[in-house]
């Protein structure tokens, strides 16, 4: 009984154990195409927890399925009934770092990033660096071999280990090295007990077939496929290391490692090849190897062409020399003299080739800045751009996205792959390790309509891979995509010897089973099926549909970085799946299948992980595929409580710009009820806001109040180009100072400034909490009062997102405002107006929905433009997030995600340095937990310009 199971883990382990709808949802899938949900997760808080839950799961007949961060393509970090060990959440630690003997120590969980950061000071890092850097773990990288962008320099994970600490299914444990001589090889197989039994079988294993797998097994860089037996052969120094590493948690679990460091180049350079073909491209790495590149990396104009469908074309790619596909060759130094130096001779290398270009990129930010294009690709290849002939683009999944072959064969192995596709009416974007033959792929397979043909081509792309020589993996592992084809790739002896090498480490077939041994069909258990529902809100990305939505996140797991984004700032404190992004759309493509999540919308798995989502929209710029778990929020939460009773906070703070226009009918009383000690705690209970927070006062006058005054004073010049201000409901009603600076900026630089006709709202409090009945209302009636053709300029980028972006998912038909909506920055950085000179330092906390919907290049040119030395924070959001950090229940989560970035750097920052941020949740989390800031609207800064160089009788600019 899975209770009994739950039962006998907790009182065995330390660390957490989750047996719960809502955790087995989240872990049953990964980034592959597959859904296994297990019995239960278990998160271990060192080795004693892993040898405690691996105990009780032998007694109990459980399977284990070992996980980092859950992005393995083939499925290899699911298992159908297993206890999956979540490695990363508490085992990761890095241990030592030992720069004499260049090794370090880690622990299984450890994520990738976190090693090279502790390896840096001493000059040192870790050689693979796969794109998910910033959150796989060096277990998950020794258990599938991971490679990356500079294996041409530095290897794959197998060769950069020097030991690892195994625990087995049977309890036993053991350290295993690299190459060993014939003494030290006779001696492990003397060796008393389960060990020596191993290590006889291991080494008779080898022995009885050393024919058979010095010539069945391939020999290439980047063969990923099966178990690596090659390296139990005598000329291979029964290399133990190698022989487990890749066998996809299927053999044994890693307690620990010890990993070799490679000198950290200290200078680098960058030649950008351009060809005229991926084919080209791929015919012309050879040559170029005997130069000695770090890299060499390959990528075809359809993935820029994928770039540019998800979002505003990057400005570092004019740095792309013409062509069709591209090479980046990286070269190292240790002085930038040196790595430009061997740059050169690879650029001349390439033009010597009439049909090549070349671009040499010195400048480090540009470098970064092309890297990023390329370490995207895992994202943006799922969502293919539009064809040539004006076919939409689709979704394209996993199955086929690393194979690999000699390198010498790559262009044979492109030309027929494309020949293939076409057969077979496939899109996708190649592109990939051209330096050792690798190419990276997904394909647009109707795995919803007709599985089938996923099976038909992948068989087919089987037999071609392997007529080149080839690996049906190069560094992703087989998993459930592949290892069903693993006969096409190999004999049926090596087969054999496959299933008689599990047996040796995993007798009981306890570790990650169904995988390279008796796979389960690479059709089966596909994670796709589910239910459509009636929606309120417009899904045209996604045909309509939040199946296809949710179903956009692939689990890349970019959500589940910490370091830095916006995205997504409850997971960066929690560090619970079920608060990511990834882990909100596994739980509503849950709802919708609903077999684990019943209840539909009236889930409470569902409601209680989105009660911890921020409405940042962070996910919707920082996720590789756009998804936007802030929209999805608010659909679930209308259908969640419609005809039902809300939480208090929905009624007091959805409804706040009515409380706030209810309260300037008697301003003073509503300040004195505000701020009295049990007045105020009572509006609190009864409005289910936190005891912790502060009520804002409200102004003396409304803004518009503030308005008529002025222009009854300060006629308006009719001549002036006339701009309409939005007046949103935190500027009118609650802090309109940052309207009132806007106003005179705006006057002073010759604008005439007008106002809607009435009273309006974006609707974004009604809107976030899912009241969408009313926010259409809201808003049909806030659209009556707009003047047409005038541009809008907003003030709140909240408010300013929300017009943008929410009203055309909430309206019917075309609208045309958001295309006149800017935000105070993008006005003036498209009109040629002279600014004064503010000068100095300063620091920019961006809110997220500035962030995720309207951009921040505008402000930064305006920064510069005044003289100041703007710094833009990597802080993420400041935690408050509108009504978020007021709601009961939020406080803790809401003080902790300010205190993750965003207050250290204020504290840190010099006194005189200007704090700007627009946002008025922003404003106020920085004066409540840090009352000695004193953050300004970009508004009320340029005012400040405008007053200052008057006063001083400096005329502007």
């Amino acid at each position: 009984m899975a209770s009994d199971l739950a039962r006998a883990l907790a009182a065995a382990v330390r660390g957490e154990v989750r047996f719960d709808p809502a955790e087995r949802a989240v872990y049953g899938q990964d980034a592959s195409n597959y859904r296994q949900v297990p019995r239960g997760v278990v998160k271990p808080a060192d080795a004693d927890d892993v040898r405690a839950a691996v105990a009780v799961c032998r007694e109990y007949g459980a399977p284990v399925v070992a996980r980092g961060s859950g992005t393995s393509i083939g499925g290899q970090a699911i298992g159908p009934g297993a206890v999956v060990l979540d490695f990363r959440r508490h085992f990761g630690k890095v241990s030592a770092v030992d720069p004499q003997t260049r090794t370090a120590r880690v622990e299984p969980g450890t994520v990738l990033d976190e090693l090279q950061r502790a390896a840096r000071p001493f000059g040192l890092r870790f050689g693979p660096d796969p794109s998910t850097h910033s959150r796989c773990t060096i277990g998950g990288m020794i258990g599938n071999d991971a490679c990356g962008s500079h294996s041409l320099a530095w290897g794959r994970t197998s060769d950069n280990l020097h030991s690892l600490d195994l625990l087995l299914a049977d309890g036993t444990e053991l350290t295993v090295t690299g190459p060993l001589p014939p003494a030290e090889r006779a001696a492990l197989a003397a060796a008393p007990g389960r060990p020596g039994v191993l290590h006889r079988e291991l080494q008779a294993l080898a022995a009885d077939n050393l024919a058979l797998l010095r010539r069945a097994v391939p020999v290439l860089p980047r063969r990923g496929s099966g178990y690596p037996l090659d390296a139990l052969l005598p000329e291979r120094g029964y290399d133990l290391v190698r022989a487990v590493t890749g066998t996809e948690g299927t053999c044994a679990l890693l307690l620990g490692a010890t990993v070799r460091l490679v000198p950290e180049p200290p200078h680098r350079a960058l030649v950008v090849a351009g060809y005229p073909d991926e084919t080209a491209a791929a015919d012309a790495v050879p040559g170029l190897l005997p130069l000695g590149p770090l890299t060499c990396e390959g990528m075809a104009a359809d993935l820029i062409a994928a770039l540019l469908a998800a979002g505003p074309r990057p400005s570092v790619l004019d740095r792309l020399p013409d062509g069709a596909c591209w090479l980046f060759l990286e070269t190292g130094g240790a002085t930038a003299a040196e790595a430009t130096d061997r740059a050169r001779q690879l650029a001349d290398a390439v033009r010597r080739e009439r049909t090549a270009t070349a671009a040499l990129v010195t400048d480090p930010a540009e470098q970064r800045a092309l890297w990023s294009i390329r370490e995207a690709g895992a994202g943006i290849v799922t969502r293919l751009p539009p064809a040539p002939d004006g076919t939409p683009g689709g979704a394209a999944w996993p199955g086929w996205e690393d194979s690999a072959v000699p390198v010498e064969q790559l262009g044979s192995y492109l030309r027929e792959l494309r020949s293939l596709l076409r057969r077979h009416g496939l899109r996708g974007v190649p592109y990939g390790h051209f330096g050792e033959g690798c190419v990276h792929l997904r394909l647009d397979f109707p795995v919803r309509e007709r599985p089938q043909a996923m099976r038909e081509f992948l068989v087919e792309a089987a037999d071609l891979v392997v007529a080149h020589g080839g690996s049906l993996s190069g560094e992703h592992g087989d998993g459930q995509a592949r290892a069903e084809l693993l006969p096409r790739m190999y004999p049926p002896q090596v087969i054999d010897l496959f299933a008689r090498f599990k047996r040796i480490w995993d007798p009981d077939n306890l570790l990650n089973p169904g995988l390279l041994v008796d796979p389960r069909p690479l059709d089966a258990d596909l994670r796709f099926p589910g239910r459509e529902l009636p929606l309120t809100l417009a899904y045209p990305q996604d045909s309509g549909s939040l199946l296809n939505a949710v179903h956009r996140c692939v689990g890349v797991g970019k959500c589940v970085d910490t370091t830095s984004g916006v995205m997504c700032p409850s997971y960066m404190v929690t560090e619970e799946e079920r608060h990511s992004t990834r882990g909100r759309a596994r739980l509503l493509g849950e709802m919708l299948r609903g077999e684990l999540v019943t209840d539909g919308w009236r889930s409470p798995e569902v409601r209680e992980a989105l009660d911890l989502c921020l409405g940042c929209k962070g996910c919707a710029s920082d996720c590789p595929v756009q998804v936007d778990m802030a929209t999805y929020r608010s659909e679930f939460l209308y259908h969640h409580y419609r005809f039902r009773p809300r939480p208090a906070a929905h009624y007091s703070l959805g409804l706040l710009p009515l409380w706030l226009r209810l309260a300037h009918l008697a301003p003073r009383a509503a300040n004195a009820a505000l701020r009295g000690r049990l007045s105020g705690a009572l509006l609190k209970r009864l409005g289910g806001i936190d005891p912790r927070r502060a009520l804002p006062a409200l102004p003396p006058r409304r803004f518009t109040s503030w308005f008529r005054s002025h222009r009854a004073a300060h006629p308006a010049d009719l001549g002036a180009p006339a701009v309409l201000l939005w007046p949103d409901s935190m500027s009118e009603l609650l802090d309109p100072a940052p309207a009132i600076a806007a106003v005179q900026v705006l006057e002073r630089l010759g604008f005439r400034v007008q106002l809607p006709t009435g009273p309006v709202c974006c609707g974004l409090t009604l809107i976030a909490g899912g009241q969408l009945g009313l926010a259409r209302r809201v808003i049909a009636r806030s659209r009556r009062h707009l003047p047409p053709d005038l541009p809008v300029i907003g003030l709140e980028p909240s408010c300013t997102a929300t017009l943008r972006g929410d009203w055309p998912k909430l309206l019917d038909g075309p609208l045309e405002l958001p295309a006149r909506v800017r935000t105070l920055a993008e006005f003036l950085d498209e009109r040629e107006v002279v600014l004064p000179q503010l000068t100095g330092p300063a620091m920019t906390q961006v809110h997220c929905h500035q962030h995720a919907v309207l951009g921040t290049a505008a402000d930064q040119r305006i920064a510069a433009r005044l003289g100041l030395t703007n710094r833009q924070l990597d802080a993420g959001c400041c935690g408050l997030a509108g009504a978020f950090g007021f709601e009961r229940g939020h406080y803790e989560v809401s003080v902790a995600i300010a205190e993750r970035a965003l207050l250290p750097a204020v504290r840190a920052a010099d006194p005189d340095t200007l704090l700007l941020a627009d946002g008025l949740s922003c404003r106020t989390q920085l004066t409540q937990l840090e009352p000695s800031a004193r953050p300004l609207h970009l508004a009320q800064a340029l005012l400040r310009a405008f007053e200052q160089s008057e006063q001083g009788g400096r005329p502007p600019g």
